[in-house]
């Protein structure tokens, strides 16, 4: 039988469907949103298979070909697990932690949130891990400051999403340059273009309105608890710093993600056996992750005031015991992380929302929603315009992250590249917007997990996450005004130009 070309009418029927079945899963019956993602592309082959007489071979080859543009985000997902957990084990991330730490004072307080949960999220590559725990205790000062709950939550989640969009830990700055074709650091380059400016105006603003809460006092004692915590459980010295450095070095050099990550891995291991900690020790940690021993113990003997005080005093400690058990329970949220078990969840998504990216795009759907789209746009401003607002409409209707930077970027491929643009114009825009916006809205994953850990509703605490909304804003003018924009070289190479393809590559 002959092949039927979809309706857009069919294509936003499913879409909208499958939106629906996620927004119930994840509001009403509070479960994750792989099986509805496999539920989707069931219902999408159906209608591929019986409607418009797509052989299943020719879908199930597409999902398999999906999938596999995916595999080097998973690869690299599996070696940021380990090198996660080396990190903290050796004292990277901690010492990132206490001299961020380090840098609060009233007068900037705000200021130094942004730079504090940027480096944590830098440094982890979660932002979800650096509101939940730094973000909580920053919470907690401001409370003691006299600073609205809104607007702290903002700032943190403007400085934790800079990271998590920034590093290269990031499960999100992964999948953006797989989904789009490019690879981790020509991404991550292509999004200093936007992102660094946008940054710049958020620690201007965070500057500004922190002037108006210099008066305040900060609680020192909490904070030096957990400086004192980390020193006790982890070797702290500016020497550790050499990983990140490392790892940087290498991305600055063009060299491939997978080795400059193990680079850091390595390192992190060198520092891990010169403070004496077993083979089979990091084997484990590289595997499942790190777990706390000295924070955890103290966190555990919260009812027992004498085994308590004996901790304390067997690991030099001299702070009160409930601010002790108080300061053990932030580090052990904080610490406890890492592994390449850990990123079994997010890889199972990846695979899920590849399985009904691919379902929708061999059978058409995709092609003739954009079309949709595409049929007015006529310049690069336009469509990086239509590509912030597809995403962010994914952020609505399908209400997650990573489906926001799938969907859209299965969608807009082709047509970034019959425009002559380079994929990482695509890929930048995809967390530009797809990563960003996904925290603003109340019943995304993201927006609801911000929301219940820092205790602000999002539409309180969104006017207030600067970087979020203005980094799509500063996007678009960037790319209307001819900034930024990089063309597909005549050996796949990025080349800068401005709202026109350059003359010598047409």
């Amino acid at each position: 039988m002959e092949q039927r070309k979809p309706s857009l009418a069919l294509a936003i029927l499913i879409f909208v469907a499958v939106g629906v079945l996620i927004a119930f899963s994840v509001l009403v019956w509070e479960v994750d949103i792989h099986i509805p993602l496999i539920l989707g592309a069931i219902l999408a082959g159906f209608f591929g298979v019986f409607y418009l007489n797509i052989d299943y071979g020719t879908i199930e080859k597409g999902i398999v070909d999906g999938i596999m543009t995916g595999m080097q985000a998973c690869l690299i997902l599996y070696t940021v697990g380990p090198l996660v957990g080396t990190w903290i084990a050796s004292g990277v991330v901690p010492t990132m932690i206490y001299y961020g730490l380090s840098i609060l004072s009233p007068s900037i307080f705000l200021f130094a949130t942004l730079v504090i949960c940027s480096v944590v999220s830098l440094s982890t590559g979660t932002s979800w891990g650096t509101s939940g725990t730094v973000g909580i205790a920053l919470m907690g000062i401001a409370l003691g400051l006299g600073i609205p709950a809104p607007i702290t939550a903002g700032v943190i989640i403007s400085g934790a999403y800079f990271g998590d969009k920034m590093s290269p830990l990031s499960d999100t700055t992964n999948l953006a340059p797989a989904v789009a074709g490019t690879d981790l650091f020509q991404h991550i380059r292509a999004m200093v273009w936007t992102t660094g400016p946008t940054y710049v105006i958020v620690m201007v603003i965070t500057i500004v309105i922190g002037f108006r809460y210099a008066g305040g006092t900060l609680d020192l004692a909490k904070i030096q608890a957990l400086q004192a915590l980390m020193d006790a459980e982890f070797w702290i010295s500016p020497i550790a710093l050499l990983a990140p450095i490392v790892v940087i070095g290498l991305s600055a050099m063009s060299k491939p993600a997978l080795p400059s990550l193990y680079a850091g891995i390595l390192v992190a291991v060198v520092f891990a056996l010169i403070q004496g900690v077993g083979v089979g020790d990091i084997l484990n940690i590289m595997q499942y992750g790190y777990v706390p021993s000295i924070s955890a113990e103290i966190a555990g003997a919260a009812e027992d005031a004498a085994a308590l005080g004996a901790l304390l005093s067997a690991n030099g400690l001299t702070m009160a015991p409930d601010l002790a058990v108080a300061s053990a329970n932030d580090m052990v949220q904080l610490m406890e992380r890492g592994g390449l078990q850990s990123m079994n969840w997010t890889i199972s998504l990846i695979l899920c929302a590849f399985t009904f990216g691919s379902t929708m795009e061999v059978c058409g759907f995709l092609r003739v929603m954009l079309e949709a789209i595409m049929k007015p746009i006529k310049s690069v401003g336009g469509m990086v315009t239509a590509t912030i607002l597809s995403c962010f409409i994914c952020d609505v209707f399908l209400g997650d992250q990573y489906l926001s930077i799938a969907m859209p970027g299965r969608m807009f491929k082709l047509a970034y590249d019959d425009k002559g643009l380079h994929p990482r114009m695509l890929s930048r825009t995809l967390e530009d917007s797809g990563t960003l916006l996904s925290v603003l809205i109340p019943w995304n994953t993201c927006g609801a997990y911000h929301a219940t850990v820092l205790g602000v509703p999002t539409l309180a605490y969104a006017p207030y996450a600067f970087l979020n909304y203005l980094n799509p804003l500063v996007a678009i003018v960037m790319t209307y005004m001819g900034i930024g924009i990089f063309w597909r070289g005549k050996d796949g190479e990025p080349v800068k130009g401005g709202k026109t393809r350059p003359a010598e590559l047409v």
